[in-house]
């Protein structure tokens, strides 16, 4: 695991607008908090943290960050980001102990080609974007992939379908859908519409017969 390391300055000013002065500066307000450290405000420079998330570890990546001459491996958790811009604008780092199981959700991805379920004019239909996982911070993974390729029209690839690497552990239960292949809509439509005119079949079949019976009674009345 190679070691990714930011440079904290503790001491920051707290307040909106201090905060807003803070990231038109480059840096981005934070809090350091774990088990035996008091949480610290601080700060962080945006393009060194933007560097530090981007690597292949991705948002679950272990980070070294140091400052008032000590050093402390953490995690980045709870990152807020502008809700029209999306740019990070606050971020909390846990301490953690990298040899204690720590929880982390981690994206998953589909790969691969559902040939039969576009052959079948379906619609590949994610339902799960992530997994929470308990594993050390070095074994938590940046990503999950599922195969896709199997999926059919009613089909479904669970958590148990998942591949969890070494060391690599989850609560969620084994049954829940991840992917499902579902019809597209026009099908579906189609399928309804069958269904609805078979269901007022009978009924159309038992008005004609009730009909022709009050006619036949009408007949034999005439007759009469």
């Amino acid at each position: 695991m190679a070691e990714i390391t930011l440079v904290a300055e503790p001491g920051r000013p707290t307040g909106t607008g201090a905060a807003r002065r803070l990231r038109r500066s480059g840096r981005i307000p934070a809090v350091v908090y774990g088990t035996g450290v008091e949480p610290v405000p601080v700060t962080v420079g945006a393009r060194e943290l933007r560097a530090a998330l981007s690597t292949a570890a991705g948002l679950n990546a272990v980070l070294t960050l140091t400052f008032d001459g000590a050093s402390y491996p953490t995690m980045a958790r709870e990152l807020q980001r502008h809700p029209v811009r999306g740019n990070l604008v606050h971020v909390d780092f846990q301490v953690v102990d990298l040899d204690v199981e720590t929880r982390a959700e981690v994206p998953i991805s589909l790969e691969g080609e559902a040939v039969e379920l576009q052959r079948s004019d379906g619609v590949v239909d994610q339902q799960m974007f992530s997994l929470a996982v308990r594993a050390r911070p070095a074994d938590i993974p940046a990503h999950l992939q599922l195969d896709v390729s199997g999926l059919t029209v009613g089909g479904a690839l669970r958590v148990s379908d998942l591949t969890l690497p070494p060391g690599v552990s989850t609560d969620v239960d084994p049954e829940s859908v991840v992917v499902a292949g579902q019809a597209s809509r026009v099908a579906a439509e189609v399928e309804e519409a069958a269904a609805e005119a078979a269901a007022e079949a009978p009924a159309e079949g038992a008005t004609a017969e009730a009909a022709a019976g009050e006619a036949a009674e009408s007949s034999g009345g005439e007759e009469g």
